[in-house]
């Protein structure tokens, strides 16, 4: 019988610790199903750690997480065959073949369809008999990627599935998700360090800045709300940054940039609350092209 459930996952309330030092800071999120979701965040936000909690790798220190309804820590053997996961690292079983892994892992998933494994297989410059410990990062990528999709997973789970690709192989997984996609059955959670290709790939997108959630919303809607504006004044600009509402100034050399779901009368209002009267501004504000990279680095900063 099949589970009912109103999200693909559901976080609530997470808190980790390493040691002394608190990664995830009472994280709280819904995945609804059908969505492609892009987590995204600096080195040391608290992505992977959120994965590996998902994965059940973790126990968190308080707080619950849920995947097709079940806690991670609970979930059936038939939730279990209908999850993919893709860590970084990719692959085990490195002493295999990529036919001896096709055969192995069918034997676990009752959808399994290994014309999709095949089908990315055949992109690849190797051979049958080739181990994956005698492949390249890229390949053993592609063919974990092939591993998870032959499975028909209703939920994926890719922790930096750009590891190691190069831009036609990304240009490939893109292809290849999109389509997996089309039936609206299915729902992916994924990070990545390149973010100028989840721009064509994401449904929503959510940010996490030291251990928190600062945004989670449809990117179409980001993209629609989100700006940046240029501005030079007469003195000085601190860099600045709020979360309520989302806001940040930085400054470059002599030029300033002021970012966050503001207009530019509301851009113009923040910069005279905070000092910067017209008075003061040297130029009107001038409006910024953002695309998804530049919104990340508005939201988490350049440094």
């Amino acid at each position: 019988m099949s589970q009912s459930y109103d999200y693909a996952i559901e976080c609530r309330n997470l808190v980790h610790h390493y040691g002394q030092k608190k990664v995830l800071n009472d994280i709280s999120f819904k995945i609804p199903k059908g969505r492609i979701v892009g987590l995204l965040g600096k080195n040391g936000a608290g992505k992977t750690t959120t994965i590996n909690l998902l994965h059940s790798f973790l126990k968190p220190t308080s707080g619950e997480c849920f995947l097709l309804g079940e806690p991670v820590q609970q979930l059936s053997n038939h939730s279990k065959t209908k999850i993919g996961m893709l860590l970084e690292g990719h692959i085990q079983y490195s002493y295999m073949t990529p036919p001896q892994l096709e055969k192995f892992y069918s034997a676990f998933y009752p959808k399994w369809q290994k014309d999709i494994f095949y089908y990315l297989l055949s992109k690849l410059d190797i051979r049958p008999t080739q181990k994956i410990s005698q492949m390249s990062c890229g390949q053993r990528s592609q063919v974990a990627l092939g591993l998870i999709l032959a499975q028909s997973p209703e939920l994926i789970v890719f922790d930096d599935y750009s590891l190691g690709l190069d831009p036609g192989y990304r240009r490939l997984f893109i292809e290849v998700i999109k389509e997996y996609m089309s039936s609206g059955e299915h729902t992916i959670l994924l990070t990545s360090h390149v973010i100028t290709d989840l721009e064509y790939l994401v449904d929503d997108v959510m940010f996490y800045l030291d251990g928190k959630v600062v945004l989670n919303q449809p990117l179409s809607t980001l993209k629609q709300n989100f700006h940046g504006y240029d501005f030079t004044c007469s003195k000085g600009v601190d860099d600045y940054f709020s979360t309520q509402p989302l806001v940040r100034i930085e400054t470059v050399g002599q030029s300033s940039q002021i970012y966050g779901e503001l207009s530019q009368a509301q851009a113009e209002y923040r910069l005279e609350s905070l000092g910067f009267s017209k008075d003061i501004l040297q130029s009107p504000l001038q409006p910024i092209a953002l695309s998804l990279e530049d919104i990340f680095i508005a939201i988490t900063g350049k440094y």
